[in-house]
């Protein structure tokens, strides 16, 4: 007897069901929670940098579809914008998609390369877990709390191709219950500042 089927497998439709479930359900916990999350943004650099990092937006994976490379790219300055500047203040959570919001094609997302059920896929807004990824390794360098956290398991989509983050620390995001999440329990104000300028983020 094959395994049973969750009832998010059993068609697009009650994937898409499952999705929307998840969405309202993390919307609802974010309301009821105490936390404070980051959303003011200065765009006058703090005086202190503690790290930086570029990471190559086009990367080769065998034969794929260089457009989704392309559609990435697209992706990723749509996206930077809504960082670049925040200021996590002492208290205060960052919020991957609190600061994204949905990445729908009615926001201008293209379709790029995901990762579902440990292989390459497709899917609008693909390519914001390399945005994650740099994001989680930047603040790897630094005194803040890392409070949530999802790993690709084990499935690397860029194994060798010019590679600089270590395997290992890759994050896995889906709009909006998987999210990437750092509380400034310092007493410090941090700072991301974040751009594309066409061939790296």
């Amino acid at each position: 007897m094959g395994k049973r089927k969750l009832f998010c497998e059993i068609s697009p439709l009650t994937y898409q069901i499952s999705v929307k479930k998840n969405i309202f359900l993390r919307k609802i916990k974010d309301a009821l929670s105490r936390q404070r999350f980051a959303r003011i943004k200065s765009y006058e650099k703090l005086p202190v940098m503690i790290y930086k990092h570029a990471s190559l937006i086009r990367r080769r994976l065998g034969n794929t579809d260089l457009e989704l490379q392309e559609n990435k790219a697209v992706n990723l300055a749509l996206s930077a914008p809504k960082v670049n500047g925040i200021l996590i203040r002492p208290g205060e959570t960052f919020s991957f998609w609190h600061l994204i919001g949905p990445d729908t094609a009615r926001h201008g997302y293209k379709v790029g390369l995901t990762i579902s059920n440990n292989k390459p896929s497709t899917g609008v807004g693909g390519g914001h877990c390399q945005f994650t990824n740099l994001i989680h390794w930047m603040v790897l360098h630094s005194d803040l709390t890392i409070v949530e956290h999802h790993h690709h398991d084990g499935f690397d989509l860029f194994p060798d191709y010019k590679r600089q983050i270590p395997f290992g620390t890759g994050t896995s995001i889906v709009y909006n219950y998987l999210d990437y999440r750092f509380r400034n329990d310092t007493d410090n104000v941090y700072q991301l500042l974040v751009y594309t300028d066409g061939e790296y983020l």
